[in-house]
């Protein structure tokens, strides 16, 4: 399956996994700290549709937030 939405580009973006330990300063405790950081990865909603481009029937893949706005016309 193809990694970004034909109508808008949207594609995955790089991120972190936090991991924290302790107790919180407003729960009485010295703070949370840090105890290890790795990298993710934050993928679109993708979904192969059948649409309807220049008057004939075309597969696409198009993320959700695009199918909501109505950008895409089902066939």
């Amino acid at each position: 399956m193809a990694t970004s939405c034909q109508i808008c580009g949207k594609g995955p973006s790089v991120g972190s996994t936090i991991v924290r330990r302790g107790l919180e300063k407003k729960k009485g405790g010295i703070g949370l700290h840090i105890t290890g950081v790795n990298k993710r990865m934050f993928r679109p909603n993708l979904q192969k549709v059948r649409a309807r481009v220049d008057g004939g029937v075309q597969r696409m893949t198009v993320c959700t937030a695009c199918l909501k706005a109505g950008k895409v016309v089902k066939a």
